[in-house]
């Protein structure tokens, strides 16, 4: 068999064309590696999913106690007004304050700005401070059923604090997973291009 031999002309050349090809493979495979899989992508979707749903499930549960303890608050109020002794004017003052306070309650958005929420604390705590002497005075309730109720109040004013840190702990994994997958999220478009981090009641927990 003859050996091939190459000019040094042709030697360069035929390095010229490998390095050449070498970049175009490396460069292929980095485009590769750049775009998102689509697979990983469905899975992170799935899994930010599950994470939004358990903060609204959580934030759902706190706002429906805190109504139950607005509603029980008007029957109390409902009740004192069949008693003779009481205020009728206060009640009714009572009543306009606890009216109220759906309107001023803050939004998952607006509690950025934890002064809402010291806002809403303070005039929730304001209204039962002056609401429980007048329905249960040194203690003892006019009535069974207004006893019940007072009951019935503290025991939701006294779950506060626990629905809250169950929301902050659910937004905390939101947000920890919204950092961490971004880029995948913002490539789904729609609802998924702008998520932003959600507040806490923790100050400072960000």
């Amino acid at each position: 068999m003859r050996s091939i031999l190459l000019t040094p002309f042709k030697l360069a050349a035929v390095v010229l064309l490998i390095l050449t090809g070498c970049a175009a493979s490396c460069k292929r495979d980095g485009n590769t590696t750049a775009r998102l899989d689509p697979a990983s992508t469905a899975a992170v979707k799935a899994q930010f999913d599950i994470l939004r749903d358990s903060v609204a499930v959580k934030w759902r549960n706190m706002t429906e106690s805190d109504d139950q303890k607005i509603d029980v608050t008007r029957l109390l109020l409902r009740e004192l007004k069949t008693q003779p002794s009481v205020d009728a004017a206060k009640l009714q003052g009572l009543e306009r304050a606890n009216t109220r306070l759906k309107i001023r309650r803050y939004s998952q958005q607006s509690m950025a700005s934890s002064d809402l929420i010291d806002q809403y604390d303070s005039a929730q705590d304001s209204l039962l401070t002056a609401l429980y002497p007048v329905a249960a005075p040194n203690g003892n309730a006019p009535t069974e059923n207004a006893r019940n109720l007072v009951e019935g109040i503290q025991q939701i004013d006294a779950s506060v604090v626990a629905f809250r840190v169950q929301y902050d702990r659910a937004a905390q994994q939101y947000n920890a997973y919204l950092k961490l997958h971004q880029a995948e999220l913002q490539s789904l478009g729609g609802k998924y291009a702008d998520l932003k981090p959600l507040p806490l009641f923790t100050i400072g927990a960000q």
